[in-house]
């Protein structure tokens, strides 16, 4: 019997069941009637299996659709902080928007592969948000990265912020900013500015509110997608965004 077969079946012996029991003189105990649904189901485990992927599914396309309710709300906070710094191609079709920490295993792993795919495909525009999640050093690499822009050289620090390898202290930042060609004087003033600091705290404000936990994280089209993604997953990621799903 197919699956709809089964369920029409299920409900008739449910409704003939309570039919029965209207029809007699007398109320048939609570018990009675929730022994007949227990022996119904221990007979028919599938329906049971059948309710709980309808359910499952039903929590997918409700967390779904509450992402996507979410991330419209936040989308000027994602695509077009003008704080935020911007790679790949600018007028790209299709946005990657990356959380992470430059003292992040995780996000130096991927480093080299977000870098792939934008040189695969030129029709893709990066949004780098810093997360300064791990402490102090951590913080003190992201007001750095974030001042390099000043001097144009926000890119080339960054990579080889990921790149950098030992602890990243702040010397060992300041070094990775001397062999970039960066002006490490301005860098320690610039790094102090206000907006600095209040686009760091709008990044934090607005991870928290998407219920990031954790570096790195993606955010692409209608769809957040935490962890280290290899570039296949990536790729699927802008293929759907780029097709509207």
């Amino acid at each position: 019997m197919r699956r709809p077969a089964r369920l029409l079946a299920a409900a008739a012996l449910l409704l003939g069941s309570a039919a029965a029991v209207a029809a007699q003189p007398a109320p048939v105990p609570r018990e009675a009637i929730e022994q007949i649904i227990r022996d119904y189901l221990r007979e028919h485990p599938e329906v049971v299996v059948e309710a709980l992927r309808a359910h499952e599914a039903k929590l997918r396309a409700d967390e779904q659709t509450r992402v996507s309710r979410m991330l419209e709300a936040r989308r000027q906070e994602l695509l077009a902080d003008p704080e935020a710094p911007v790679g790949g191609n600018p007028a790209g079709d299709v946005t990657v928007v990356e959380f992470f920490d430059y003292r992040c295993g995780y996000c130096r792993g991927v480093a080299p592969t977000l870098r792939t795919l934008v040189q695969g495909d030129p029709r893709v525009r990066v949004v780098y948000k810093e997360l300064p999640i791990l402490g102090p050093d951590s913080l003190v690499a992201s007001r750095m990265a974030l001042a390099a822009r000043a001097q144009g050289k926000y890119t080339v620090f960054h990579e080889a912020l990921m790149a950098a390898d030992g602890a990243l202290t702040r010397a060992a930042a300041l070094d990775v900013a001397r062999t970039v060609g960066l002006d490490t004087d301005r860098l320690e003033r610039d790094m102090a500015a206000p907006s600095i600091s209040a686009a760091l705290q709008r990044n934090l404000d607005l991870a928290r509110a998407l219920g990031l936990n954790g570096t790195p994280a993606f955010v692409v089209g209608t769809q957040i997608a935490p962890g280290a993604l290899d570039l296949d997953a990536l790729k699927r990621l802008v293929e759907e965004a780029r097709a509207g799903r």
